[in-house]
């Protein structure tokens, strides 16, 4: 009996876990990211950004594709806001590969959540739980004619 309550007890003692890795992905506006002042802080404005098939400048230099793939803590935070600093930090290291390669924008930006390419100019994909939220980008870092 005693083994029979501590199974019991274990068991339930996992079930909230399980609960916790559960990631729910949803869509989020770019647009509302973007227009967070700590993010527009974070991110500046010497690396620009384009989603999707957004229209930009000539395209002087490629640099190459490059992936990010980054987390934010959801403890105590809406999955929206959560999304967006994991967001911002994909961006962030975007713009960081692009200062260090020589270019001065990240174009055809595109959710790579669980290796699946999603292509939008109005919102981006982000796998959120209780704990944690993740964005994944993929796109081309380059420099455009000014």
């Amino acid at each position: 009996m005693k083994k029979f309550l501590f199974l019991v007890f274990f068991g339930l003692l996992l079930t909230p876990l399980t609960v916790v890795a559960e990631d729910t992905i949803q869509d989020y506006s770019i647009r509302e990211a973007l227009g967070e002042e700590k993010i527009k802080n974070v991110l500046g404005d010497d690396v620009k950004f384009y989603f999707g098939t957004q229209r930009h400048g000539k395209v002087l230099k490629k640099f190459g594709n490059f992936r990010t793939s980054k987390k934010a803590n959801a403890f105590m935070k809406s999955k929206e806001s959560a999304c967006q600093w994991a967001f911002a930090s994909s961006l962030k290291a975007f713009k960081d590969r692009a200062l260090r390669e020589g270019g001065n924008a990240v174009i055809n930006i595109q959710s790579n959540y669980n290796n699946v390419r999603t292509a939008s100019s109005e919102t981006y994909k982000c796998g959120s739980g209780a704990a944690v939220a993740g964005v994944a980008l993929v796109g081309d870092v380059v420099r455009l004619a000014e």
